[in-house]
């Protein structure tokens, strides 16, 4: 099933790319140009209704990097419903906090490795 994008994310896409955190600009240095497991990631990429942080088309494996205001009931709320879109439409969402990826910048690699290597098999 194919998922129509919604035109009017475009600016707010490259916003989000201007307006990156800590957090954004450490984990996409070790993604970007297929320096993970040589895996093509896009930033900021819009899949139906939403802005994935990093997207692999080839692996449908998006990776999500939550702040402090995804503790919040009505963003959980907004994050459960999200991730339900993207399940129905067979993407894999894996989700970590931007402290994580300062603080244990390895472990998270580590599990992003196990995912594509996990939809490898699929």
């Amino acid at each position: 099933m194919a998922i129509k994008n919604d035109k009017r994310l475009k600016q707010k896409r490259r916003e989000l790319r201007r307006r990156q955190t800590d957090a954004e600009k450490k984990l996409w240095s070790l993604l970007r140009n297929r320096r993970l497991n040589n895996e093509k990631f896009f930033r900021q990429y819009s899949l139906g209704p939403y802005i994935l942080d990093y997207y692999c088309p080839k692996k449908m494996l998006a990776i999500e990097l939550d702040g402090r205001q995804h503790n919040q009931e009505n963003q959980v709320l907004k994050d459960e419903k999200r991730n339900e879109f993207l399940q129905q439409h067979r993407v894999c969402v894996l989700r970590f906090w931007n402290h994580d990826v300062l603080t244990q910048t390895d472990a998270v690699v580590a599990e992003i490795y196990r995912t594509l290597e996990a939809r490898q098999k699929q």
